[in-house]
């Protein structure tokens, strides 16, 4: 196993690249009128600059660059290519990578029609699917053991990349938040990646993490920036590809369950927003109020206590999919039944199943 100080180098690196490029991005952003204005469902109240996704991109290269550079030259050996190499064209899984990030910079600049957007988001994924990143095989609930889903591998792959690309575009609606999400999430996969030998996985979440938190020095509330889609869709998009690359690796039945634990909450936002649309009889893609972050806001907390509550929400997730993965039984059948009743609890006192009424709509 290699030592967490490789890591900690990556994601450090990550970090201050993106601590460095954010600023000079916000500027160029500012200069070509590239801004987020306020007004509908946004709570910001002055224009900011939507193209933070830049920042955090090129930090994540910045990491992965060194990650590569220092294998081939012989500083360490980590098996970071040829361990991805396994089974799958590496070089295709990165251009799949490049090309959700290049689309949602595309809509940062031109605001791409939402069917051309999840067409992108699609190509995307079948290039990863189709280099040989796949979920080939999924737990059987009922029986034991695994189902192995032959060719329906490349689809059920490509739901499962655009679906992490779009949960975390949809929690991002306040400072700071998707980030936070974000680096929650690649913390653990990381930890979970690290020790089970999936190195490649780690070095990517480590990066990933670096990316996150030098952007949240911008990002956090009051913000000077947004990540825009280049930024969100790009974060949901390379944390499913670190969980197939990692977790979904092993054969142990559970594991297609721990990456949809550790983003859990952005997940079930999307899904109450589906639900909620559908049992009161309103379009599925019709925005509104009603996520959990507005839910927070119209119960009086302000924009960093809201976030600060979801990043809450979604480590005690984290630890109890950790727990899913390793723990004795009885103690991941604790692990499951924390994390439900918590996300039960917070539902129901949140009502994120009831209709938005007028009092949320003003929020």
């Amino acid at each position: 196993m290699l030592d967490y100080a490789h890591y900690a180098l990556l994601l450090v690196v990550a970090a201050v690249v993106t601590l460095a490029v954010t600023p000079l991005v916000r500027r160029v952003s500012l200069r070509l009128g590239l801004v987020d204005y306020p007004g509908g469902r946004k709570v910001h109240s002055h224009p900011v600059s939507r193209l933070g996704g830049v920042a955090i991109f090129i930090g994540l290269a910045a990491a992965i660059a060194l990650e590569v550079m220092g294998e081939l030259r012989g500083v360490w050996d980590t098996g970071f290519i040829t361990q991805a190499s396994d089974r799958m064209n590496v070089t295709g899984v990165f251009a799949g990578i490049l090309l959700v990030f290049l689309v949602g910079a595309v809509d940062d600049v031109w605001n791409l029609r939402a069917g051309a957007k999840l067409g992108g988001q699609i190509l995307a994924a079948a290039v990863v699917a189709v280099s040989g990143l796949q979920i080939e095989f999924v737990g059987n609930p009922f029986g034991g053991g695994l189902i192995m889903l032959g060719l329906l591998a490349v689809p059920v792959t490509v739901v499962y990349l655009v679906g992490f690309a779009n949960v975390i575009n949809l929690i991002d609606g306040l400072d700071g938040l998707a980030a936070g999400v974000s680096a929650i999430a690649a913390t653990s996969l990381m930890v979970l990646a690290v020790q089970g030998n999936r190195f490649a996985a780690a070095a990517l979440a480590a990066g990933l993490i670096g990316a996150c938190m030098g952007f949240l020095r911008y990002n956090f509330h009051p913000a000077s920036i947004f990540m825009g889609d280049s930024g969100a869709m790009f974060l949901g998009f390379t944390l499913a590809t670190i969980s197939l690359l990692g977790v979904m690796k092993t054969t142990a039945a559970i594991a297609l369950a721990v990456p949809l634990m550790i983003i859990g909450v952005p997940i079930f936002d999307a899904a109450s927003a589906i639900l909620r649309r559908v049992r009161h009889n309103r379009p599925i893609h019709e925005a509104d109020k009603g996520h959990i972050h507005h839910r927070l806001l119209g119960r009086g907390f302000d924009q960093r206590q809201t976030v600060l509550i979801i990043y809450a929400w979604s480590a005690a997730l984290a630890f109890g999919a950790y727990a899913v993965r390793y723990a004795p039984g009885p103690v991941k059948l604790a692990a499951i039944l924390g994390g439900f009743c918590v996300t039960a609890l917070m539902s129901y006192w949140l009502g994120l199943f009831e209709a938005v009424g007028q009092h949320d709509d003003e929020t």
